[in-house]
């Protein structure tokens, strides 16, 4: 692997990757409840993007939690979901699907010798891993280069975790000529443009072709299923 031909690919998870339905409202009502005492009434949106520690503020917020409460009850509930998480492992086998071409896409992106295939995400660490597992996705992914709302609610902060985790692993420096995001959301589009790389959007998740293009994507794609048009996308967007 030659250090000018190295390209960083950031994998977005949920609604790019994968679905897993309500698990992960059903996990964040089991957590609020044991943390809080009592039912959840509102729920966070549902593939929005926006990385769990906010989700959770939001969560506790919305449902009537005293603000002076959150710096107490938001780390506890960052520490529960992945295990209630856990608990639901066989769910996520079952209930969950593989998008339309992610196995291919995955597979082919790994397959070439000079990219590095991680993933920028939401999920905090343990909560991507349970998911990529079930789905036995994790051996086309580099995830301990990945970046994780358990290093930063920021979410475009984790485009430099990715980066620099990458930069110590591998040993080539990483920027906007050498790094792409693949996502479906309009966060993942602003990940990009705030952490300056170059966003590939995908309708695969509930916001459309032209939300994706108006936000800022470089390029945007119906789906995963045409590998040979991705690695192209993938060339073009890092060819500068």
């Amino acid at each position: 692997m030659t250090d000018a031909k190295r390209v960083l690919v950031l994998w977005d998870i949920d609604r790019t990757l994968l679905y897993v339905g309500d698990i992960d409202r059903q996990v964040y009502r089991e957590t609020f409840a044991e943390v809080v005492g009592r039912p959840a009434e509102r729920l966070p949106a549902r593939g929005t993007g926006v990385t769990m520690p906010r989700a959770i503020r939001s969560l506790l917020l919305d449902n009537n939690v005293p603000e002076p409460e959150i710096p107490r009850l938001l780390p506890r509930m960052v520490e529960l979901l992945p295990q209630h998480l856990a608990a639901h492992t066989s769910d996520l086998r079952e209930q969950g699907i593989l998008l339309p071409g992610a196995v291919a896409a995955l597979r082919a992106v790994h397959a070439q010798p000079d990219y590095l295939p991680t993933v920028v995400t939401g999920n905090l660490k343990p909560n991507a891993l349970l998911k990529l597992q079930a789905f036995d996705l994790t051996r086309f992914l580099d995830t301990e280069i990945g970046g994780y709302s358990s290093d930063n609610d920021h979410r475009p902060a984790l485009v430099g975790v990715a980066q620099q985790r990458a930069q110590a692993t591998y040993g080539t420096t990483f920027h906007q000529a050498n790094t792409v995001i693949i996502g479906d959301s309009l966060e993942d589009v602003r990940t990009g443009i705030e952490g300056g790389v170059p966003v590939i959007g995908v309708v695969s998740g509930k916001t459309s072709a032209e939300e994706l293009r108006s936000a800022g994507a470089n390029v945007v794609l119906e789906s995963l299923e045409d590998v040979t048009r991705l690695l192209d996308t993938i060339t073009a967007v890092t060819a500068s």
